[in-house]
Protein backbone atom coordinates (compact mmCIF):
# COMPACT_ATOMS: atom_id res chain seq x y z
CA UNK A 1 0.00 0.00 0.00
CA UNK A 2 1.30 3.45 -0.92
CA UNK A 3 0.22 6.96 0.07
CA UNK A 4 1.70 10.41 0.71
CA UNK A 5 2.44 9.22 4.24
CA UNK A 6 4.93 6.53 3.20
CA UNK A 7 5.99 7.51 -0.35
CA UNK A 8 9.38 8.97 -1.25
CA UNK A 9 9.06 12.77 -0.96
CA UNK A 10 10.78 15.47 -3.02
CA UNK A 11 10.59 19.26 -3.30
CA UNK A 12 10.43 21.02 -6.66
CA UNK A 13 9.96 24.54 -7.98
CA UNK A 14 9.19 27.23 -5.43
CA UNK A 15 8.18 25.20 -2.38
CA UNK A 16 6.10 22.58 -4.19
CA UNK A 17 5.92 19.02 -2.86
CA UNK A 18 5.84 15.69 -4.66
CA UNK A 19 5.51 12.06 -3.65
CA UNK A 20 6.46 9.10 -5.85
CA UNK A 21 3.52 6.68 -5.72
CA UNK A 22 4.94 4.48 -8.52
CA UNK A 23 8.42 5.02 -9.93
CA UNK A 24 9.16 2.77 -12.91
CA UNK A 25 10.65 3.28 -16.36
CA UNK A 26 7.39 2.32 -18.08
CA UNK A 27 5.15 4.40 -15.78
CA UNK A 28 5.46 7.19 -13.23
CA UNK A 29 2.67 8.16 -10.83
CA UNK A 30 3.21 11.12 -8.55
CA UNK A 31 1.09 13.09 -6.10
CA UNK A 32 1.99 16.77 -6.16
CA UNK A 33 1.02 19.80 -4.09
CA UNK A 34 1.48 23.37 -5.28
CA UNK A 35 1.06 26.24 -2.81
CA UNK A 36 -0.96 29.29 -3.84
CA UNK A 37 0.49 31.35 -6.71
CA UNK A 38 3.20 28.89 -7.82
CA UNK A 39 3.99 27.42 -11.21
CA UNK A 40 6.31 25.01 -12.97
CA UNK A 41 8.51 25.90 -15.93
CA UNK A 42 6.84 25.68 -19.34
CA UNK A 43 8.09 22.50 -21.03
CA UNK A 44 7.25 19.46 -23.14
CA UNK A 45 8.03 15.74 -23.22
CA UNK A 46 9.12 14.06 -26.45
CA UNK A 47 7.81 10.58 -25.63
CA UNK A 48 5.84 10.63 -22.39
CA UNK A 49 2.06 11.02 -22.33
CA UNK A 50 0.67 12.48 -19.09
CA UNK A 51 -2.65 12.67 -17.31
CA UNK A 52 -3.18 15.26 -14.54
CA UNK A 53 -6.05 14.54 -12.13
CA UNK A 54 -6.92 17.19 -9.52
CA UNK A 55 -7.66 15.88 -6.03
CA UNK A 56 -8.16 19.21 -4.26
CA UNK A 57 -8.28 22.83 -5.38
CA UNK A 58 -8.11 24.29 -8.90
CA UNK A 59 -5.16 23.72 -11.24
CA UNK A 60 -4.60 26.04 -14.17
CA UNK A 61 -3.02 24.17 -17.07
CA UNK A 62 -1.58 26.15 -19.94
CA UNK A 63 -1.59 23.75 -22.89
CA UNK A 64 -0.29 24.91 -26.27
CA UNK A 65 -1.01 28.55 -25.38
CA UNK A 66 -4.53 28.00 -24.00
CA UNK A 67 -5.33 28.07 -20.28
CA UNK A 68 -7.84 25.69 -18.72
CA UNK A 69 -9.04 25.56 -15.14
CA UNK A 70 -9.22 22.01 -13.82
CA UNK A 71 -11.27 21.55 -10.65
CA UNK A 72 -11.23 18.75 -8.10
CA UNK A 73 -12.17 15.36 -9.61
CA UNK A 74 -11.40 16.56 -13.15
CA UNK A 75 -8.40 15.72 -15.32
CA UNK A 76 -6.57 16.62 -18.50
CA UNK A 77 -4.39 14.60 -20.88
CA UNK A 78 -1.08 16.02 -22.11
CA UNK A 79 0.10 14.26 -25.30
CA UNK A 80 3.78 13.94 -26.23
CA UNK A 81 5.34 17.11 -27.71
CA UNK A 82 2.55 19.34 -26.26
CA UNK A 83 3.98 22.45 -24.65
CA UNK A 84 2.46 22.91 -21.20
CA UNK A 85 2.73 24.52 -17.78
CA UNK A 86 0.92 23.62 -14.55
CA UNK A 87 0.07 26.71 -12.50
CA UNK A 88 -1.73 27.46 -9.29
CA UNK A 89 -3.23 30.89 -9.81
CA UNK A 90 -5.54 30.52 -6.81
CA UNK A 91 -5.20 31.62 -3.17
CA UNK A 92 -5.25 27.99 -1.92
CA UNK A 93 -3.01 24.97 -2.40
CA UNK A 94 -3.84 22.52 -5.18
CA UNK A 95 -3.12 18.79 -5.05
CA UNK A 96 -3.13 16.50 -8.06
CA UNK A 97 -2.00 13.12 -9.36
CA UNK A 98 0.19 12.94 -12.47
CA UNK A 99 0.39 9.68 -14.42
CA UNK A 100 3.18 9.55 -17.00
CA UNK A 101 3.69 6.75 -19.53
CA UNK A 102 6.54 6.09 -19.92
CA UNK A 103 8.41 7.96 -17.19
CA UNK A 104 9.22 11.63 -17.80
CA UNK A 105 12.70 11.20 -16.29
CA UNK A 106 15.17 12.19 -19.01
CA UNK A 107 12.29 13.22 -21.30
CA UNK A 108 11.76 16.88 -20.44
CA UNK A 109 12.72 19.98 -22.41
CA UNK A 110 12.21 23.34 -20.70
CA UNK A 111 11.01 26.30 -22.76
CA UNK A 112 11.62 30.04 -22.29
CA UNK A 113 8.89 32.00 -20.51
Amino acid sequence: MISKDNAEHYIWGDGCDGWYLLKRQDMLIIHEKMPAHTQEKRHYHSVSRQFFFVVQGILTMELEGKKQQISALQGVEIPPEAKHQARNDSDSAVEFIVISHPTTRGDRSDLPG
